[in-house]
């Protein structure tokens, strides 16, 4: 186990001339913009997200604004992302956040973790990127980060109570630094101490690297597959979604039909779609977008 003094301090020097200029890093972003982008960002490339993103701050700057849209609305306006029910746990949080706290975003932790769909990841991640609170902040990347700087282990393995603990011993006593501490961790793990190949050449702390300095050893293990999409049921409901944020209103069953030609794979996901309550039926047996 490496020696922490300084390592934290090392990784925010590196990320004020390294870091990606990303819209909702920019100054004078506010909480609302900071939530929306960590949803979008789950599981999802930043390149996939930023276009998104901005056209959704354009036309819901607001949590009321977005919480007096329709769930068609916000199903449309999520497009490509992948996981639409990200899209409606979104708006769910908006109108929470309008009801709830006067339409703005808390600060306290706890309190963000009883909106919708929020979680302790996301909730650190608001108060600490959106309201300028020291939180670790504690995703798969910086896991990684730690995992090798620290503890010298290829990879994090399962999610331990003790990471939250091992971030923040990393993170300055600076409270302004202690806040892009926690950003240029992530940062590192997205662009330098990458999962399959580290580019431990360019690394700022690699001659602290407990990880390079035992040689880097191999992660324990079979490696980790790679999630595959193609079939996969994920497709089937992005096909079906896609056919009805092209209608201009509610459509035959038939036409879901050209979607996918795996009858029962198609019905399947449609059924899941419904409970999910990213479609509705209607009276005559149409399908459509929630309204």
């Amino acid at each position: 186990m490496s020696s922490t003094a300084g390592l934290g301090d090392a990784l925010v020097d590196w990320y004020d001339t390294a870091a990606r200029d990303l819209p909702w890093r920019r100054p004078g972003v506010d909480p609302w913009a900071v939530l929306v982008s960590e949803v979008m960002l789950q599981q999802t490339p930043v390149a996939r997200v930023e276009p998104v993103w901005t056209a959704w701050m354009a036309r819901w700057p607001t949590p009321a604004d977005l919480a007096a849209a329709s769930p068609a609305e916000v199903i449309r306006a999520w497009g490509k992302l992948g996981y639409p029910r990200r899209a409606l746990r979104l708006r769910e949080t908006a109108v929470a956040l309008t009801e709830r706290h006067g339409g703005t975003v808390p600060a306290d932790v706890a309190a963000l973790e009883a909106l919708p769909g929020v979680g302790t990841y996301t909730a650190r991640a608001v108060a600490c990127f959106g309201h300028g609170q020291p939180q670790p902040v504690v995703d798969t990347n910086v896991r990684r980060v730690v995992a090798r700087l620290v503890h010298g282990r290829a990879e994090a393995g399962t999610a331990r109570a003790a990471d939250l603990a091992d971030v923040a011993a990393l993170a300055p006593a600076d409270r302004e630094r202690a806040c892009r501490f926690s950003v240029a961790a992530m940062e590192l793990g997205a662009l330098v101490c990458v999962a399959r190949t580290p580019r431990c050449a360019v690394c700022p702390v690699r001659e602290r690297c407990a990880w390079r300095l035992a040689g880097c050893p191999a992660a324990d293990g079979p490696p980790r597959r790679v999630q595959r999409f193609a079939g996969t049921d994920r497709q089937v409901r992005g096909r079906l979604l896609d056919v009805l944020r092209a209608a201009h209103g509610p459509v035959p069953a038939e036409a879901l039909d050209a979607a996918w030609d795996d009858a029962a794979q198609r019905s399947r996901c449609l059924d899941s779609l419904l409970a999910d309550g990213l479609v509705e039926q209607t009276d005559d047996g149409l399908f459509r977008l929630p309204h």
